[in-house]
């Protein structure tokens, strides 16, 4: 407990000393994230950890109610316009919650802010944001891929959903312990997964997916008392703005080029994160 007290205070230290930064970041992060679709979590834990010093249960439970707020109102919009495919949420629901129930009783027994825990958020934290890197890479390259079913209620074999949920208790672990994976890695997941889907569809159902896992898991980690909500506070009052921005933007800027250059800075963190 004094340890999460300790790292809290740390936290509300950086808020007070450098609020109009963080607001920047905040801002930034949504921009990007409406441009491009790359998932805030990615972007935002390493920037908390490595631009401001913020530590790292701090950076993702604080990230996790973040997504959270932010992944609900795109999905409000989505679900108005019937972009959502509720067959694959459910399925990917249906493996990410119970996962990130475990995982965080698993941190809750291991303790929070122990150094066991302090050393596997870094480790896994740098993993997914590795392979963050890869996956955006991965879509950058490939593009959409082939022509893909617009029809809502194309048939998807039982199968897929039973691997979707798989994919969704993996997704969901890492999530609950790093705050990354639900973005680019389930995109390029579910596009190989649901070649049938229309690619919109896909990523409709991924943000739709995130918006629970990420409330649940930000919640247990406000339990453990690794959420500031100063802290949270601030960076909404940059990034709803932003990705407002960024969506109104997304259909005139060259997508592709900019996650290309996004690869760049994840892999950078991954990299400092495991191995240095």
């Amino acid at each position: 407990m004094l340890d999460a007290l300790s790292a809290l205070a740390n936290a509300s230290a950086v808020v007070s000393a450098h609020a109009p930064a963080l607001i920047a970041t905040g801002f930034g992060v949504g921009l990007t994230v409406g441009l491009t679709g790359v998932g805030g979590g990615s972007l935002m834990t390493p920037a908390l950890i490595f631009g401001f010093g913020i530590p790292p249960q701090i950076a993702v439970g604080t990230d996790l109610l973040f997504a959270a707020a932010t992944k609900a109102a795109g999905s409000a919009e989505l679900a108005r316009s019937r972009r959502i495919d509720w067959r694959i949420v459910a399925a990917l629901s249906a493996g990410s919650i119970p996962a990130a129930l475990i995982t965080l009783w698993v941190i809750s027994q291991v303790g929070g802010g122990s150094a066991q825990t302090h050393a596997a958020i870094k480790s896994v934290l740098g993993f997914a944001l590795l392979l963050t890197a890869v996956a955006t890479a991965w879509k950058v390259w490939k593009g959409n891929g082939p022509a893909r079913s617009a029809d809502i209620h194309v048939p998807i074999p039982l199968n897929r959903h039973i691997i979707a949920a798989l994919l969704g208790a993996g997704i969901g672990a890492m999530v609950s312990l790093t705050s990354v994976g639900a973005g680019a890695i389930g995109v390029t997941a579910l596009l190989l997964l649901y070649p049938m889907i229309a690619t919109q569809r896909i990523v409709a159902a991924d943000i739709a997916y995130a918006v629970p896992l990420t409330l649940i898991a930000g919640i247990g980690h406000a339990t453990l008392g690794h959420v500031d909500w100063s802290l949270l506070a601030t960076l909404l009052i940059g990034s709803l703005p932003g990705i407002w921005i960024g969506t109104k933007l997304s259909h005139k800027t060259p997508e592709r080029a900019l996650r290309g250059l996004l690869t760049i800075p994840l892999a950078w963190a991954g990299s400092k994160l495991m191995f240095f």
